[in-house]
């Protein structure tokens, strides 16, 4: 068995979580699932085994019998299932699905191929698990968050079926599924694992990867509104520094940009020899958030990248304890389980979002205040200054959304606090640092979308959409068929969220 598979490209996992792609269960993985399952019914007859013929953690001292093996695994989930507080949403936990079937499916826990099966049916039918956002610390797995899973595949617990919370065993009944039944260690392999941190981690990169196109396109549309400069952007400037992100960011707004007619070029406008003032009338170099963009973003690429590799060897991974290592004829006891590579992602994210969105809403004060920008009306004010206000009451709710991004991005990664009579003694706290990362990238849509409606009213008071490059003034299209050019003060909150779910869900 190759240690480290890699056997669903990240691509893959998309498919199956974010377009409903179906999951196979097919000849090859059953074969090897099986194997392992076989093997270790037969090498534990004389042996102790974690969690198998002994109790869990702290408690792994004390023998179990062999007429209490099976009821153990159920009193495992029954007793863990604790989680509090918010829902996980519907994508997280089909995420958090796929990644304990794909972990499973490798052959390293030797559960019974019926998990498998089932999980693969609860996927395919849309039938999720109840799982809260609060219990687990990312050591021995998403215990709390595994245990509702582990939960739901018993029949027991709660679902969500068409929309609606209802409990499994009237679910099970009306799609005729049976639940799984226990035969060596089913309920220690679906709990002791990193799959819920590593599922919301995915639901999260996949939206990182949209603030980020998001952000290099607002950003090239700020650029136009104020006649930037192009060579900023340039290809030749950032090849000049050796980071593949920064020159991937530059080279999308070069696409971007081609064809706009609003764009400048410092040769012809500041290299013609023509320029005999003593106090230029115009910026000679744009401010930071306007000129620094592929240095600021470039590093969010190449951030985004690391974790989309970390991830999916995580979810190609076996986190379980123990392994069972059918080439070595072996069972090996460790700490596969342990979240740390997730949780430091989450956090690595986590800061480069919130950096994404301080870019984002230094934007938005750029070009919502006139004294500095000098080419626009306060607060893009179309209507009547004093007496409208355009989108002043809307920075205040970007600038403190920003402000909360800032306080969330300090780090879980290194917040471990020893628990379960200290066995936990360094403990990952990966869930809680996807959960936290998650909403840092929520609020981000929510800057985003008060940035480009105050975009859309600065291409109005300046009247350029026609000069706009072709990327552009599609995209500024794409606003304002949600969001109308604002003159009188209307109520803004509607259109807040409409285009945040736009942007979102695009």
């Amino acid at each position: 068995m190759n240690p480290n598979p890699i056997l669903m490209p990240f691509a893959d996992i998309e498919a199956v979580v974010f377009h409903q792609q179906p999951l196979a269960f097919d000849h090859e993985t059953k074969n090897q699932v099986q194997k392992s399952f076989d093997f270790l019914q037969s090498f534990i007859q004389d042996k102790i085994i974690y969690g198998v013929n002994t109790g869990f953690g702290p408690m792994a001292q004390y023998r179990i019998a062999d007429d209490q093996r099976l009821q153990l695994q159920y009193n495992l989930i029954r007793s863990h299932a604790t989680g509090q507080g918010n829902l996980l949403s519907p994508e997280m936990v089909r995420a958090s699905l796929v990644a304990r079937y794909n972990t499973l499916s490798l052959g390293y826990s030797g559960v019974h191929p019926s998990v498998l099966e089932l999980m693969k049916e609860l996927i395919n039918r849309e039938i999720y698990p109840v799982i809260f956002a609060h219990g687990g610390v990312g050591a021995s797995g998403d215990l709390v968050q595994l245990a509702h899973m582990a939960l739901s595949l018993i029949g027991e617990g709660e679902v969500w079926y068409k929309g609606e919370r209802q409990e499994t065993k009237k679910v099970f009944e009306l799609e005729k599924l049976s639940p799984i039944e226990m035969h060596i260690r089913e309920g220690l392999s679906i709990m002791n694992g990193t799959a819920v941190m590593s599922g919301i981690g995915v639901v999260n990169l996949h939206y990182a990867y949209k603030l980020l196109k998001l952000a290099i396109q607002a950003s090239c549309l700020v650029n136009e509104l104020v006649a930037a400069y192009d060579d900023h952007f340039s290809v030749e400037l950032n090849r000049a520094k050796l980071h593949e992100g920064q020159l991937w960011v530059a080279e999308q707004m070069q696409e971007f940009l081609h064809d706009s007619e609003n764009i400048r070029s410092r040769q012809a406008h500041l290299y013609s020899g023509q320029n005999t003032e003593e106090i230029f009338s115009v910026k000679v170099q744009e401010y930071y958030s306007l000129r620094c963009v592929p240095q600021i973003l470039g590093p969010v690429k190449d951030c985004l990248a690391g974790v989309e590799q970390i991830l999916v060897q995580e979810i190609n991974s076996a986190s379980d304890n123990p392994i069972v290592d059918l080439e070595q004829g072996q069972v090996y006891h460790g700490g596969n389980f342990h979240g740390d590579y997730v949780a430091f992602e989450m956090d690595k994210m986590k800061l480069a979002i919130t950096k994404l969105s301080m870019l984002m809403e230094r934007q938005l004060n750029y070009i919502l205040n006139s004294k500095i920008n000098e080419i626009l009306p306060p607060f893009v004010n179309l209507g009547k200054l004093g007496f409208n206000f355009g989108m002043q009451g809307a920075q205040f709710t970007a600038t403190s959304t920003t402000a909360e991004n800032q306080t969330l991005s300090n780090s879980m990664y290194i917040h471990s606090i020893p628990n379960n009579n200290d066995n936990q003694d360094v403990v990952s706290m990966g869930t809680n640092a996807a959960v936290i990362c998650n909403q840092v990238i929520e609020n981000t849509f929510e800057v985003l979308a008060i940035h480009l409606m105050s975009i859309a009213q600065a291409i109005e008071a300046r009247d350029l959409q026609r000069k706009l490059s072709t990327n552009s003034r599609k995209f500024y299209r794409e606003i304002r068929n949600i969001v109308p050019a604002v003159y009188d003060d209307i109520i803004l909150y509607p259109y807040i969220k409409q285009l945040k779910d736009y942007i979102k869900n695009a």
